[in-house]
């Protein structure tokens, strides 16, 4: 890598449709917020002769915005494809969010993708999220290189960065993480600081000069050689340690000298197998040069020494019904097996949706079965329907470049696909098929909104239904106990921007209302009531007394209704109207309007009319016994405790489980897992925890994540339950 001439065939450096899996190779930039990403695609671009000059890939993606707010928008919390060709190899970009509310735009990317690209800041290092992402990447083996940016910062240093890079990264072999290339400085500036003006490649020891705005390769000077004399030592031993000649590392040990040729062929297969990570430094060009600094040896490095489709496992097929279905990897000519990796809207193009495709070709206008994993737990309906493909195209910005076809391992842009959505699974009419789906995060923030007015209310529902086609990784709750609409979220600018979208794109106005937990109310202690409906108004009247006692239960028993009168004073036809009178009151609430639950009412005596009682009567005397019994009695307010699991890195286990004290939670205990990390497990009411997912970010500066599931309802605190009925009046 490093010594081949290339020429910048401008506009023909936009990417069309491939020709074969192996002329295609799909990489996804990660990084937290800031470290350059965007910047480094339209660098990259700009290289390859994708853009004719030095400026922004409008809207970055598949979709174009509709005003500059959503303009800004997307390029922040959306996944985006650029694709740009570099040495006749289709390079598909697939630029991420760097905020953690986006990362199921960044599993998406994951999943579209055959390795990554992360990006670290020189001057703000390395973010817990972006080492969690890294491990997600090890688990599955996807290969990994590294680039260095934001050289040009004052006290950003290349040296140190990447031995932070080496020490949250290669924690297991630090000489797997190593650097390609040496950035060398330029004279000190007035400010002190040195620019970066050129790289010296470690193993071929060339010099790339880019100082004047265009690559120049030259023979370093003798006073340079020294200077990377270490580093290329160190490089060496490291590509020779991944090697599959078992014989080279004695043989070099021993002196003997290794063809340059063969140790850039040793580190590209390293790299491909994604067991060595090479290190780059990157900065886009200055002024109106074409090339930025280090984008040529990344887009070597991507070409040569990152994996084709071919080589990656595809993801599990199976066919809807569940039977295991086997494919041959990556093969144009299979069945078809592709899969939505991103739906968006347009408000003038209408649904457009990113699909990568595993196996077979995509043909414009064909018919299509669509499988879907029937997420109703997050508002999407289950699919099973065939659909015609509209038009294909290969994205540039806001540009569409129509393509006939869609090959295995490449990706493109479909538009109008109105039933498909986000992880759906694309396959040929005659042979439907289903893949099995990526992990996704559950949303923990619960936004509980109402619709600003009737007009709003009428759309509210489909508006919300398009939101999270989009993205699953929102829900959608229609609460029954509590009667609200949230939108549950992955964190607060993960809201905002769900927000902005159903006012900006949809129309729909909202207004955010406190989120409410659903309460429930329970007997302290034994307790009688006696109803007594009696009404004459003419003809047949109303005739009914029941006489009840309420005594409590465990926790979990529900309603437990017993009938002990004797002599027929409640004829035998009556008792279940007065059942269904004392249900129907305990589901209403006897109290505060929450429902009653874990109680026995034991009916004890009563009186009918042998004319006037009826069904109804009794009914209505059965739900006045039970609140007449609630008048005088304690009432007990329950509230539901969830069952947490919090994986945080070991030096924040303190913090959270002080905290997790600090929410009324009881830890249940500990358990030490991979990576340096404890599992806590605890106990705590759900009122505590509304915001727990921005609270736990910030708590563990982004290395933590949660889980919850509803466990039981317990007993309110007395403070804590006049401090709910004070709010639920409008006192506070």
């Amino acid at each position: 890598m490093g010594d081949k001439a290339h020429t910048h065939p401008g506009a023909a450096g936009r990417a069309q449709a491939a020709d074969h899996p192996a002329s295609v190779r799909n990489v996804v930039l990660v990084g937290h917020s800031g470290s350059g990403k965007t910047t480094l695609v339209e660098a990259l671009a700009l290289t390859a002769g994708a853009l004719n000059r030095a400026g922004r890939v409008e809207d970055g993606g598949c979709v174009s915005d509709y005003d500059e707010i959503e303009h800004r928008q997307q390029r922040s919390v959306q996944l985006s494809l650029v694709p740009v060709t570099w040495d006749g190899i289709k390079v598909n970009l697939l630029d991420t969010p760097g905020y953690a509310d986006f990362v199921g735009e960044l599993r998406a990317g994951l999943r579209a993708a055959d390795a990554a690209l992360f990006v670290v800041s020189a001057s703000d290092g390395v973010d817990g999220s972006t080492r969690m992402v890294w491990e997600e990447c090890a688990a599955v083996g996807m290969p990994r290189a590294l680039v260095i940016t934001h050289l040009e910062a004052a006290r950003a240093g290349f040296e140190e960065t990447t031995r932070i890079c080496a020490e949250a990264f290669g924690a297991d072999d630090p000489d797997a993480v190593l650097p390609l290339y040496l950035p060398l400085r330029g004279p000190r500036q007035p400010d002190g600081h040195a620019p970066v003006t050129g790289l010296i490649g470690l193993l071929t020891q060339k010099l790339f000069d880019y100082s004047t705005g265009e690559r120049k390769e030259s023979e370093p000077g003798e006073d340079q050689l020294p200077l990377i004399e270490e580093a290329r030592d160190r490089l060496i031993e490291g590509v020779i340690a991944e090697s599959e000649d078992e014989t080279l590392m004695d043989r070099y040990l021993g002196g003997e000298p290794v063809d340059v040729k063969t140790l850039i062929q040793d580190l590209e297969r390293a790299v491909a197998r994604g067991v060595f990570f090479p290190v780059l430094a990157a900065a886009p060009a200055a002024g109106g040069a074409r090339q930025g600094l280090g984008t040529v040896e990344l887009l070597e490095l991507i070409t040569r020494g990152f994996p084709t489709p071919l080589e990656r496992e595809a993801p599990r097929v199976t066919t809807p019904d569940g039977r295991t279905r086997a494919l041959r990897p990556c093969d144009p000519d299979e069945s078809l097996a592709a899969e939505v990796v991103k739906t968006s809207s347009d408000p003038y193009v209408g649904r457009i949706s990113l699909v990568r495709v595993f196996s077979g070709t995509l043909r414009a206008d064909q018919t299509v079965h669509v499988s879907g994993h029937g997420l109703a737990d997050r508002g999407h309906e289950d699919h099973d329907v065939d659909e015609r493909i509209g038009a294909l195209s290969t994205p540039f910005g806001k540009q569409q470049r129509p393509v006939s076809h869609v090959i295995a391992g490449d990706l493109a842009c479909v538009a109008k696909l109105a039933r498909a959505e986000t992880g759906d699974t694309l396959s040929a009419k005659d042979d439907p098929l289903l893949m099995e789906p990526w992990q996704m995060p559950d949303p923990l923030l619960p936004l509980a909104i109402q619709a600003h007015s009737k007009a709003d209310e009428d759309k509210l529902s489909q508006g919300l239904a398009r939101l999270v086609a989009e993205d699953p990784t929102m829900r959608v709750e229609q609460n029954q106990d509590t009667h609200q609409v949230v939108l549950w979220c992955l964190g607060e600018a993960h809201a905002d921007v769900a927000l902005e979208r159903l006012r900006g794109r949809y129309g729909v106005q909202v207004d955010v209302v406190p989120h409410r937990v659903a309460l429930r109310e329970t007997f302290g202690a034994k307790a009688a009531g006696r109803g007594r409906h009696v009404k004459q108004s003419g003809g047949h009247g109303q005739y009914a007394i029941c006489e009840i006692e309420v005594e409590p239960l465990p926790g979990g028993s529900g309603i437990e209704f017993v009938d002990k009168v004797v002599g027929g004073a409640v004829p035998r036809q009556f008792v279940p109207s007065v059942e269904k009178g004392v249900r129907a009151q305990a589901a209403k609430g006897v109290a505060a309007g929450h429902p009653l639950i874990d109680v026995r009412v034991t009916l004890v005596d009563g009186k009918a009319h042998s004319v006037d009682s009826s069904d109804a009567a009794f009914q209505t005397a059965g739900a006045l016994a039970l609140r007449e019994a609630a008048a005088d009695a304690e009432i007990r307010l329950l509230e539901p405790v969830a069952e947490v699991g919090v994986l945080v890195g070991d030096d924040y286990v303190g913090a959270v489980m002080s905290d997790l004290s600090g929410r009324r939670g009881r830890v249940l205990g500990t358990e030490q897992t991979a990576g340096r990390r404890t599992l806590v497990r605890a106990e705590v009411p759900e009122i505590e925890i509304g915001r727990y997912a921005v609270d736990l970010r910030s708590l563990s500066h982004g290395t933590a994540r949660f889980d919850r599931r509803y466990a039981r309802h317990e007993p309110m605190p007395p403070q804590v339950a006049a401090r709910v009925g004070q709010e639920a009046r409008g006192g506070g």
